[in-house]
């Protein structure tokens, strides 16, 4: 029986809800013919967000680990190819701080790629009629933090564990309350997307080579 690890982030930058969470929440005790999966929360904060989810990794031994969190205006499920070696924020995290052109890991290299089937994921989301393509950007606030952090931490440990990182939509309510007009997705499509991701990155060893996917 495989461990499935996904996290999702508190609400930050004073919103009351986010929808990375919500989605994975959803999806606790959730269980497979060999896999079950472990949901844990994540603080929007720099540096605790990735001694928080090493803990996790360490104490559960997953086989795949999936972080995922909110991209804001972004209108489709985003499965993200590369993490960079750089915070620079543009907004406070949940304890005050900003980091502006720094370093994640100074001896780090300057990014670190997903082991995740990412074009699999996307196929089968768009197969099930979501709305998902690869994106070749994870920002470089908390979201790509964690993202850098989870691979560093995966790629010292020396296991075989396919890690990486999903930014998902506005909920319709978020979107409704800015002036902007934003995309956004339902919380049912979501939780779906996350579960077609989960069930292909368990079933699928060797990524589909195709062609498109992409965004962003």
């Amino acid at each position: 029986m495989k461990t499935v690890l996904l996290t999702g982030f508190e609400p930050f930058n004073g919103a009351a809800i986010n929808p990375a969470w919500e989605a994975v929440r959803a999806l606790e005790g959730w269980s497979g013919e060999d896999f079950r999966v472990e949901v844990r929360q994540l603080p929007c904060v720099f540096v605790d967000a990735n001694r928080a989810l090493a803990d996790m990794v360490d104490a559960l031994h997953p086989d795949v680990v999936i972080a995922v969190g909110q991209a804001g205006g972004r209108a489709e499920i985003s499965v993200e190819r590369v993490a960079i070696n750089v915070d620079d924020a543009s907004i406070l995290d949940n304890a005050g701080r900003q980091p502006v052109d720094q370093a994640i890991a100074e001896e780090g290299p300057a990014a670190y790629f997903t082991n995740l089937p990412i074009k699999a994921m996307v196929a089968a989301m768009r197969e099930a009629g979501l709305r998902a393509g690869v994106s070749q950007t994870a920002g470089t606030f908390v979201c790509n933090h964690v993202f850098y952090g989870l691979m560093r931490h995966v790629a010292a440990s020396g296991r075989n564990v396919k890690a990486g990182f999903i930014h998902v939509p506005y909920l319709p309510e978020q979107a409704e309350a800015r002036d902007d007009a934003p995309p956004s997705m339902a919380l049912e499509a979501i939780v779906s997307s996350i579960r077609i991701a989960v069930e292909t990155a368990v079933r699928v060893e060797r990524d589909v080579a195709q062609a498109g996917g992409a965004t962003h």
